[in-house]
């Protein structure tokens, strides 16, 4: 193979190994042997087996990485992608590792791939490769409660997650924690009430908290906030869709959405609400009322804005289109969106790159919520909902009494109210990003390193070390 064609295939991958060399240089060199242990993926499991489609045999190829075992399970999403290939699976096995590092979940990194498109397969034989898929993990050992737990990534969602949850459950009878083997099932299947906003949701925490530091914001020329500033969301799938309604709920002004065929812009703002209703009518974003259509996606990155949010592809942003960044921020809600030579150029433009290891850590933050609820087999909130409102009831005739006066049936309405699930869920992603953000901040300034992701793999890696040294595993 070339050296051109060998950089082709592996860029992905390498362009992880180039941010991880760039934060290992801030480590001792007697920690060498242990850095290239938590670079290396540990288990790569290739697998090739036969379906009958049709009238056919499809021999079909799916892959499952392993990337750390320092904490079981090992925890990443199962995509269905043409595209699917052995580089880009070990590569978001890769980052799902330092992103459960950064956030305090107790997992090690992994992912999974199946090559296929799901758009021109059935239902039924979609649900045969999925079920096919599982009980060859079942054979290899490689999922389980307390192995390795799969979730929804790009083209698979609930359905998929209760086809492999059924699946693994008929081949493990009598396993009473068999619903914690998956994440990102249905509600009705052990699933946790807001898993499917959880990665937008989280991209919006985190960025808000970083409009909200003054010095930060002065460094770039903006005020402190989200209210009117300007964003441009790349991708309009499961993450932008959710970003972008945050921000829009905010205050902030969404002058431009980028898909596949095309982007729209409107410098007064677009109403995201009313752009997926047309997107839904008409199969497509372009063509929507009050809005100009830019045919070249890539162009809307390049538009002026303050805030940037790369939400759909890889290295959407390279060294050939760096330099036409107009953006301020730029939040990394998909996996590598911005590469390593783009990285550079970007850190001497002054634009604030907040990176993808953080970032949309949301999702594996509220799949170990899920995991949590089915080992413990209780909803959250069943527990103490109805003693908080009847704590909350007591105080209201405490406060009544005192002030001898009524509160308004409303406003009592809302003290009263005790925390549902979905609360909860909410509020311990929103307490997980914003600590994750003030850890990965306080470490840059501490240390003098320049730029936040490299900041966030000195401070996942150090994370990784502690847990080998804890476990013994050298001296």
């Amino acid at each position: 193979m070339s050296k051109k064609n060998q950089n082709k295939t592996y860029s992905f991958f390498s362009s992880i190994e180039k941010n991880f060399d760039k934060a290992a240089k801030f480590f001792s060199p007697e920690e060498k042997g242990i850095l290239e242990q938590i670079k290396a993926c540990n288990s790569v499991y290739r697998m090739h087996f036969p379906v009958k489609i049709g009238k056919e045999i499809k021999v079909i190829e799916a892959y499952r990485v392993q990337h750390s075992h320092h904490k079981l399970p090992c925890k990443g999403g199962i995509r269905y992608s043409i595209k699917v290939n052995q580089d880009e699976i070990m590569t978001l096995a890769a980052l799902m590792t330092y992103k459960c590092a950064i956030v305090d979940v107790p997992f090690g990194g992994a992912k999974g791939g199946i090559k296929m498109d799901p758009q021109t397969i059935s239902v039924e034989n979609i649900e045969k490769i999925t079920r096919r898929y599982t009980s060859e993990l079942i054979k290899k050992n490689f999922i389980g409660p307390g192995i390795d737990v799969p979730a929804p990534d790009y083209g698979t969602g609930e359905r998929e997650m209760s086809w492999i949850f059924d699946t693994f459950l008929s081949l493990s009878p009598g396993e009473v924690d068999a619903l914690a083997c998956v994440t990102g099932k249905p509600i009705s299947q052990g699933g946790v009430r807001g898993r499917k906003e959880a990665t937008g949701l989280g991209v919006f925490y985190g960025i808000r908290e970083l409009c909200r530091i003054k010095e930060d914001m002065l460094s770039i020329g903006l005020d402190v906030g989200l209210v009117g500033k300007k964003v441009i969301i790349q991708g309009l799938g499961n993450v932008g869709y959710h970003a972008a309604t945050s921000f829009h709920e905010a205050g902030a002004i969404i002058i431009a959405l980028a898909e596949r065929e095309g982007a729209i812009y409107n410098q007064n703002g677009l109403n995201v609400y009313n752009v997926v209703l047309h997107l839904k009518n008409t199969g497509s974003i372009l063509n929507f009322p009050g809005s100009k259509n830019i045919e070249n996606t890539e162009k809307a990155l390049e538009l002026e804005c303050d805030i940037l949010i790369p939400a759909a592809l890889e290295n959407v942003i390279h060294k050939n289109n760096a330099n036409r960044i107009k953006a301020k921020i730029i939040g990394e809600a998909a996996n590598g969106p911005i590469t390593p030579e783009a990285d550079e150029i970007l850190e001497k433009m002054g634009v604030i790159v907040v990176p993808d290891i953080y970032l949309n850590a949301g999702g594996v933050t509220v799949s170990y919520f899920e995991w949590l609820k089915n080992l413990s087999h209780v909803r959250y909130g069943r527990m103490e909902k109805r003693f908080s409102e009847n704590m909350n009831a007591e105080l209201v005739k405490v406060i009544e009494t005192i002030c001898r006066k009524k509160i308004l049936k409303e406003e009592k309405k809302i003290i009263l109210r005790g925390a549902r699930e979905i609360d909860l869920v909410r509020s311990g992603l929103e307490d997980t990003m914003i600590s994750g953000f003030h850890k990965i901040r306080e470490l840059k300034n501490s240390t003098g390193i320049k730029d936040m992701r490299t900041a966030a793999f000195v401070f996942a890696i150090n994370k990784i070390i502690d847990s080998y040294e804890k476990l013994g595993i050298f001296p």
